[in-house]
């Protein structure tokens, strides 16, 4: 309940920030499809939450260059519905007893954060697509997996897995209409959330987060216009709506 209040607070203040005249903020909502590499399987599985609120600020006049830093609530992990034969039973010692088995999921981790995306955009005037690459750094908070048709004990206190997530971001925005633009998003994490022995295999893999996300972006604080430059065919010359820059 506490990260909760946290959150909801810090995305107050974003959304305070974004009203100065120097920010253009906005809020996000969309959805992830990830999967982990290094486990015993491939496969953007696992689906989950991408919520938030961000604030950018253009480096220029014509404000093609742009800096957002983002807040957000995510989802990530890994599931599979069948066997994979190097994945192995786990030890009784590390089952949650109180869990009943379930044997329609072979496996399934849940894997929340609060994340912080730092990312630097180029935005093409004419058109409003706009390409992104940045960093982010997540911090753990909620956790649950299931094992071959056990949950086993894994938890934020046991260190199975790192509280923090720091990862590269590629990110590409297409205007919608005026202050509504859809992202598409990969991430892939820099260094190994966990470090796994997989005993009929006998390897030693760390594992890492991958995660395609698409989302939904509406702005405030960003003011458009009517673009009525024409060729001589008579045809609009870039998107029908381009930012007011004027004032």
């Amino acid at each position: 309940m506490k990260k909760l209040f946290l959150f909801i607070t810090i995305t107050f203040f974003f959304y305070q920030l974004a009203h100065s005249q120097k920010f253009i903020g906005s809020l996000i909502f969309g959805g992830n499809t990830t999967q982990i590499e290094g486990d015993a399987f491939k496969g953007f599985n696992k689906f989950g939450f991408n919520a938030g609120a961000s604030v950018s600020l253009a480096f220029n006049k014509r404000q093609t260059w742009f800096a957002t830093v983002e807040l957000l609530y995510t989802q990530k992990g890994s599931h599979l519905k069948s066997l994979v034969d190097s994945m192995y039973y786990p030890d009784k010692s590390y089952i949650d007893q109180t869990v009943p088995y379930n044997e329609k999921v072979k496996y399934h981790l849940a894997m929340d954060y609060v994340e912080v995306p730092v990312m630097f955009h180029f935005e093409d005037p004419r058109t409003g697509v706009a390409f992104g690459l940045g960093f982010s750094w997540g911090r753990l908070v909620r956790i649950s997996e299931l094992e071959n048709g056990y949950m086993l004990k894994t938890s934020l206190g046991t260190g199975t897995y790192k509280r923090d997530d720091w990862a590269a971001l590629v990110d590409v925005k297409f205007k919608l209409y005026k202050n509504l633009k859809f992202n598409i998003r990969f991430q892939h994490s820099i260094a190994p959330i966990r470090t796994r022995a997989f005993v009929s295999t006998n390897e030693v893999r760390g594992q890492v987060h991958q995660v395609l996300t698409l989302r939904l972006i509406y702005s405030f604080n960003e003011k458009y216009k009517l673009n009525t430059r024409m060729d001589k065919t008579g045809q609009r010359m870039g998107a029908k709506w381009i930012r007011d820059i004027d004032d």
